[in-house]
């Protein structure tokens, strides 16, 4: 009976231990805080794209890692790669922007 009974905590412990190592970032991954981060700063970044009257025409792709925007696909001008840039830029949180729009 005292055998079964340390198994059993030694396992949970294991488990809870494997748990809580997973919580931890890894590199090139994000923790779960750091994704929920990353997806609403990409709302907002995808918001202000599309409220905006010159850019909501286009399909401007944007994609979020560690708080690193990176736009990408097709916009008409330089002024307009330059606005969407802008626009990700001062959305809070963003700590750099990757802009890789091209102008067709």
């Amino acid at each position: 009976m005292r055998k079964q009974h340390w198994l059993r905590n030694s396992i949970a412990v294991l488990l809870v231990a494997g748990s809580l190592g997973a919580c931890d970032a890894i590199s090139g991954r994000e923790t779960a805080g750091e994704y929920v981060d990353d997806t609403t700063i990409t709302t907002k970044v995808i918001a202000e794209i599309v409220q905006d009257p010159t850019l909501k025409k286009f399909q401007v792709s944007v994609e979020t890692f560690q708080n690193v925007v990176q736009l990408s696909g097709f916009v008409d001008s330089s002024q307009n790669v330059a606005r969407a840039g802008a626009l990700a830029s001062n959305v809070r949180g963003v700590r750099s922007v990757k802009n890789d729009l091209i102008v067709r």
